[in-house]
């Protein structure tokens, strides 16, 4: 809502600030007191790809999360690092307030174990994405799913995605970075999804990529899956391989499934509700959302 308090954090790389100031100016149009949690700005002392310590980094996100003053907590970016964080979290006390969750690619390691215990979390555009957030469809997306859900009746329009196997499904919209999702195996976040999928990531090639899926498949992941998005998998070499990768892996399942969703690293990325009940109808190509999400 407009007037609304917003943590801004950064769990997992460092925040340039010129482009979080870039962002920051976007968000500030849409009437939002923004407010930066003191490690977003900081630096790993001998890591530089961390943004401070996992300590600061954990105190900052439950902190923002835990003052009620806060009405939603957006990432800065993803990069590396929250896997990490998540031993100084107590999730459980973390799940007992509902607030909206704003990132992507890393911060799938949130998103899991947070939908897993019921909340419904945004998989969108974070506060230093200046590109997603320059994109029109995809900021008005964004704006729209925080400001305005019941005009939201479609989560891959505008631009829509194919069909690669035909059907209807429903269940909880779930997933992320696949290479996230395949990391967290064997670990105390695991959760295995139950509902529609959406697979996403970057600067993965076609090999690695069926490594990821091999290791989805061989540790049973997909027994609850409904269906399946295949989101952008960006900078990720000869795209016709990574589109065969997915098939010969994916389609015996028989899932409805569709690729070319606009979810991901490219400029147009469309912010999705995670953990919130939908229908994927992979013959027309929609995503239909069966509940107003924030309301």
């Amino acid at each position: 809502m407009a007037g609304d308090r917003v943590a801004i954090v950064a769990p997992s790389g460092p925040l340039s600030v010129e482009r979080l100031e870039v962002g920051l100016e976007i968000l500030r149009t849409w009437d939002l007191e923004l407010e930066v949690m003191p490690s977003a700005l900081s630096q790993h002392q001998s890591l530089p790809y961390l943004a401070g310590d996992d300590a600061a980094r954990a105190d900052d996100f439950r902190t923002a999360w835990l003052d009620p003053s806060y009405a939603a907590v957006f990432c800065g970016r993803g990069g590396y690092g929250v896997q990490r964080m998540l031993p100084h979290l107590e999730l459980n006390e973390l799940a007992g307030v509902e607030k909206i969750l704003l990132g992507f690619s890393d911060i799938t390691a949130l998103h899991e174990p947070f939908n897993a215990r019921g909340l419904v979390t945004v998989h969108g555009p974070m506060a230093a994405s200046v590109g997603q957030l320059n994109s029109p469809d995809g900021h008005d997306r964004l704006r729209a799913l925080l400001f305005e859900p019941e005009t939201v009746t479609d989560l891959l329009a505008p631009k829509g995605a194919a069909t690669v196997v035909p059907g209807t499904a429903e269940g909880r919209l779930l997933g992320g970075n696949l290479a996230l999702l395949a990391a967290s195996i064997g670990t105390p976040t695991f959760a295995r999804p139950a509902g529609i999928v959406v697979l996403e990531d970057v600067s993965e090639d076609g090999y690695r990529v069926d490594r990821l899926l091999t290791q989805l498949l061989r540790a049973n992941w997909f027994d609850d899956v409904t269906g399946l998005v295949i989101g952008d998998f960006s900078e990720s070499g000869d795209q016709e391989i990574m589109a065969s990768v997915f098939r010969e892996r994916l389609v015996p399942l028989g899932l409805p499934m569709v690729e070319g969703a606009a979810i991901g690293h490219e400029d147009l990325n469309l912010a999705v509700p995670l953990g919130a009940p939908v229908v994927l109808d992979a013959t027309a190509g929609t995503l239909t959302p069966l509940v107003t999400p924030f309301r």
